[in-house]
């Protein structure tokens, strides 16, 4: 009797679980997938929040992986929105080839970005670019422009690769493609320390640092001779462009990167965080996620709008 009993309330938990499970909103469900560009480099695609919600790809920068982007896809504020990250090529789970081509084309950059968005079948997705990951927005609106997109939003951007827009760390750099082991390794921590004027909790740092650490050593030796077409892409841009900069930057010279991206696409808004360095979306999340949401809302009313 105490089996059928034990069994029945089994079978009645099991069935709760699974109703409970089924009942989730769709903004809790991740999706992950390989897309494949065009040079054969196997992409890692990760996607979080309403399947059905307008769309975001995120593109992170130098050293990083999509864990970068987590108080975002984790956001409530940012739920609703259907949310696309990727590893860039050379880093994370992203495939790591050898020859230096494959990094200092910036049109292999650009394909990454456009085979992701065809692949998930984003309909006119909002871009948002950390750091390198600006300069891979500016190579994909040079070479493919702004007709599948709805909006681009540059995050302490790199604009060109030029000394007067990029803080001088010749140390740094040269330690991080030294072969040396131990050098190589306090090279990444020190460059990931300047990523933050508020540095994060160690957890966090432990995290970035390990996935510093998975990226490849080609890419890096390549990556600073990767040619970025800011006129031709940023500059010609007719959809909306948003420019968030932490004041505090370490890396990137906000003021001249601001007025660089300005120059070259008049159009384009900027908003400063005044207390945040290189990486304002994880220093000021809160503040971050809203001025992205609003930023997004905008241009969807916009698209709307135009479709009338």
């Amino acid at each position: 009797m105490f089996d059928n009993i034990i069994g029945r309330t089994a079978k009645a938990l099991l069935l709760a679980v699974v109703l409970a499970i089924a009942s989730l909103p769709a903004f809790a469900e991740t999706k992950q997938y390989t897309v494949t560009a065009p040079d054969g480099v196997a992409l890692a695609v990760q996607e979080y929040g309403s399947p059905d919600g307008p769309p975001i790809v995120f593109v992170h920068g130098l050293l990083g992986t999509r864990m970068n982007w987590d108080a975002q896809v984790h956001s409530a504020r940012l739920e609703r929105y259907r949310m696309i990250t990727y590893d860039l090529r050379g880093h994370g789970l992203s495939g790591k080839p050898a020859a230096p081509n494959a990094y200092s084309e910036g049109r292999r950059w650009a394909d990454d970005l456009a085979q992701v968005i065809e692949a998930s079948g984003a309909q006119k997705p909002v871009l948002v670019g950390w750091s390198l990951g600006a300069a891979v927005i500016s190579n994909y609106l040079a070479a493919y422009g702004d007709s599948a997109i709805a909006g681009a939003v540059y995050v302490n951007g790199v604009i060109e690769l030029k000394p007067e827009l990029i803080v001088a760390h010749p140390q740094i750099y040269q330690d991080l493609v030294s072969p040396d082991l131990r050098t190589h390794l306090e090279a990444m921590r020190d460059f990931l320390r300047l990523c933050f004027q508020t540095q994060p909790d160690a957890a966090l740092f432990e995290r970035g640092l390990a996935a510093a650490a998975m990226a490849s050593w080609d890419m890096q030796r390549a990556v600073m001779a990767m040619n970025v077409d800011a006129a031709e892409g940023l500059g010609k841009a007719r959809v909306p462009v948003l420019l968030l900069y932490g004041a505090r930057d370490a890396l990137v010279h906000t003021p001249a990167a601001i007025a660089r991206a300005k120059a070259l696409n008049r159009a384009a808004h900027s908003k400063i965080y005044a207390e945040s360095g290189h990486a304002p979306f994880i220093e000021e999340p809160d503040r971050f996620n809203g001025d992205l949401a609003g930023f997004v809302d905008t241009v969807v009313r916009r698209l709307a709008a135009m479709a009338r």
